[in-house]
């Protein structure tokens, strides 16, 4: 069967993947088939068929729209019930509601949602705040660093990169934190809709200026937060201890997430990635509230330590590492094979749970909250998952990213994302457009189907 020409317009607008893109692109098509464009307006005929692959404020959705039978891009519209960690945490909770046994029962830390604007209307917005409420009751009997004191994670709603996220355990903590962050003025225009760089749809409105809070403070630790992500927060239980790798590794003692990719396509396939990266802290962990070793036996007049201080040690996210990170990012199926105290194989058990984990909540999303995750037949999109493993060798979903930065897993092991690149062509590009006649077969080794559900959508 002769091949139609796919045209295509490749504008990832970043220097480590677009190299990769138009490489997977050219190697895994047929020669010939590929015609690169700049713009829609380029094509033979509005029916002709066209790829496209951008960032998300860049893509035609209304050519998309329009010719749902030819047109291909590489984001769904609307997907706020994933990629927002305040809609994330309704979605879970949504679900669970109808569906108490979902493995998201055991896979996920149950949030606390609230919007406040400025620190003065804190009390107001956790006037229902249940748990976190009976949480600092129970601290008020344990000091600061003590064992059994119980720790939260905050997170601006709409932050992305590791922004604006800090630990608290106390009324105290939480309120010293909002108001590190107050404005300095009262006319700055607020705006709840997600920004144009959300990665949904902007509604043809104006957002607000992004303007940094605390810029000394922030910058340094590399983890600032942006005027316009404030307002919708989650508070979420810190999960400790973490899994930490023993010595003689290179990145031992320190804490660690797993970066997942996950390939949405149509409506709806779910693939897991299975080559996976270990996103390693910049320092080693400590507990919060836990004073360094070296002043730990001793008096000392100097104030309690506050958790915050040492963001290092507890956030993962390698976007807030300055410098070199040396010993940050392993391929995850380096790690060693055996544990203390975890069941060999652990990382393979790790592995499925992430499956199980991964399938469920893109279902969740589906189906409770299919207003914030509208599918289509003619798109497919690439997620970066992060999971967090506690001692006992559990994961905990921590967050769904929309077009992840790939540069975080860096040049060494440049070969992972490459991979899968190669895949998401196979599975998303070739398949849709029937290339050869028929849909290329998947690597099952690499690219893992954990969901197949028919949502309707032609």
């Amino acid at each position: 069967m002769s091949q139609d020409k796919i045209y295509a317009i490749i504008d990832y607008e970043d220097a480590y993947v677009q190299p990769l893109l138009l490489s997977a692109l050219q190697s895994r098509l047929p020669q010939g088939v590929l015609v690169l464009i700049n713009d829609p307006s380029e094509l033979p005929s509005p029916t002709s068929k066209l790829l496209q692959w951008r960032q998300y404020e860049s893509i035609d959705f209304e050519n998309l729209m329009v010719n749902p039978e030819t047109s291909l891009a590489n984001s769904y519209v609307i997907r706020k019930a994933l990629i927002r960690k305040h809609y994330l945490s309704s979605t879970i909770s949504h679900w669970l509601s109808k569906n108490p046994d979902s493995v998201l029962a055991n896979h996920v830390k149950s949030s606390v949602e609230f919007e406040v604007d400025y620190a003065e209307f804190l009390d107001d917005a956790l006037v229902e705040a249940w748990e976190l409420k009976a949480s600092w009751e129970r601290n008020e009997a344990l000091e600061l660093g003590e064992l059994g004191r119980e720790w939260w994670i905050l997170k601006p709603g709409m932050s992305e990169r590791g922004q604006g996220i800090r630990l608290f355990s106390s009324e105290e903590e939480l309120t010293e934190i909002f108001e590190e962050w107050d404005p300095p003025s009262d006319d700055e225009e607020d705006d709840e809709d997600d920004p144009a760089h959300s990665g949904d749809e902007a509604n043809g409105k104006s957002f607000p200026p992004q303007t940094r809070i605390n810029v000394e403070d922030d910058e340094e630790q590399g983890n600032g937060v942006m005027t316009s992500q404030l307002r919708h927060f989650i508070a979420q239980p810190y999960i400790d201890p973490p899994l930490l790798l023993p010595n003689p590794h290179p990145s031992a003692n320190r804490k660690f997430h797993i970066r997942t990719y996950v390939l949405a396509v149509g409506a709806l396939q779910i693939y897991v990635y299975k080559p996976m990266l270990a996103l390693f802290a910049g320092q080693p962990y400590t507990a919060p509230g836990a004073a360094p070793a070296s002043s730990s036996n001793h008096q000392t007049d100097e104030p309690e330590p506050s958790p915050n201080t040492n963001l290092a040690a507890h956030l993962t996210n390698t976007c807030l590492q300055t410098g070199e990170r040396e010993g940050s990012v392993h391929a995850f199926w380096s790690l060693p094979s055996t544990l203390p105290g975890l069941p060999t194989p652990w990382r393979e058990t790790i592995f499925t749970q992430i499956q199980q984990t991964t399938a469920e909540i893109f279902l969740a999303a589906a189906r409770s909250m299919s207003i914030h995750f509208q599918t289509l037949p003619n798109a497919f999109e690439i997620f970066g998952l992060d999971f967090m493993v506690d001692a006992a060798g559990k994961t905990w979903l921590l967050e769904v990213n929309a077009f992840p930065d790939f540069a975080q897993t860096g040049d060494k092991l440049s070969g992972v994302v490459e991979g899968l690149m190669e895949a998401v062509v196979d599975v998303a590009v070739a398949g849709f457009y029937g290339v050869d006649g028929e849909k290329k077969e998947v690597d099952g080794e690499k690219l893992v189907k954990v969901l197949d559900v028919d949502l309707g959508r032609r």
